[in-house]
């Protein structure tokens, strides 16, 4: 297949990488050529890794940099796509742009995904001309590790893009869930909901971010503690969207004000350098000392 991924961020450089390895071509696409770069530049970082840990052979590491494009031009990366993912900012009106764009340069049968974790797949697939084909393959970062995709079934959406991509899922060797469009999803709905109540222990007193996160890690068998998840994710990104479930389903999802502050301070967590834990070269070195302040 011809893959374009729109956004060479974490998340859409993780899903390029992944779509390449399991013989797609692929164009990765952003507005800049730098984001491009870093982006190409992280994939043959993961690849490399890999070989040293002896989960990726050489041969397919050069295999899936040779099947990846950078490119900054929309039309070059989707003229001719079967599957386009798109992996912009969180905003329903970038959203609508990108898409818009996408198909004026694309075939009627040609896949429309987004990658959005918590934006309404219904909303964001009304703009189109051919609604029925846009889908939402939600992956979990870091893609190339993480297992799960969770389709997102818009009100538009038909049956046989559906079974397109869970074709596609199943193909890249990911396990995919099939979920409704409702606020949050399945995965963030409920990952929100352990995060911002880990957040009001915090406040609170009632622990460390260290021993919550190692009571959830060693109690329950998450691979990651809930403090230390928002943090990787971006406190930013989780305040959007608990503003964004509050305004749907109500009060219980009112970001806490230990959270607030943290993002008004510039503290978003390992992209900043800081935010409940202190963060050097992708690594935790300290708390960020503030814990348990009302």
């Amino acid at each position: 297949m011809h893959v374009a991924i729109l956004g060479a961020g974490t998340m859409g450089h993780g899903i390029a990488q992944v779509s390449a390895m399991a013989g797609h071509d692929v164009f990765l696409r952003d507005i800049e050529s730098d984001i491009v770069d870093d982006g190409l530049a992280a994939i043959e970082s993961n690849l490399e890794e890999g070989i040293a840990r002896e989960k990726v052979s050489e041969p397919t590491a050069e295999a899936t940099l040779n099947r990846l494009t950078g490119t900054t031009s929309l039309e070059e990366a989707v003229t001719g796509a079967d599957l386009v993912v798109e992996a912009v900012p969180e905003d329903m009106e970038i959203k609508h742009e990108t898409l818009t764009d996408v198909e004026s340069h694309v075939d009627p049968a040609t896949l429309i995904a987004s990658n959005t974790s918590s934006l309404s797949l219904t909303e964001i697939a009304s703009v189109l001309d051919h609604p029925e084909r846009a889908i939402g393959l939600h992956f979990f970062n870091p893609v190339h590790i993480m297992a799960l995709v969770e389709i997102v079934v818009a009100e538009q959406t038909s049956p046989e893009t559906v079974a397109r991509a869970r074709e596609f899922v199943s193909g890249i060797d990911k396990t995919p869930v099939e979920v409704a469009d409702a606020p949050g999803f399945a995965s963030s709905r409920l990952g929100v909901s352990l995060g911002v109540e880990a957040m009001r222990m915090v406040q609170e007193g009632v622990a460390t971010p260290q021993d919550i996160d190692t009571a959830m890690e060693l109690g329950y068998n998450h691979p990651m503690g809930p403090i230390e998840l928002g943090d990787v994710v971006g406190l930013d990104v989780r305040l959007d969207i608990l503003e964004y479930l509050r305004a749907e389903l109500g009060e219980r999802f009112r970001p806490p004000q230990i959270l607030k502050r943290k993002v008004r301070a510039g503290k978003l967590g390992k992209k900043s350098g800081e935010g409940f834990y202190v963060w050097e070269d992708g690594d935790i070195v300290d708390t960020s000392g503030d814990w348990g302040d009302a």
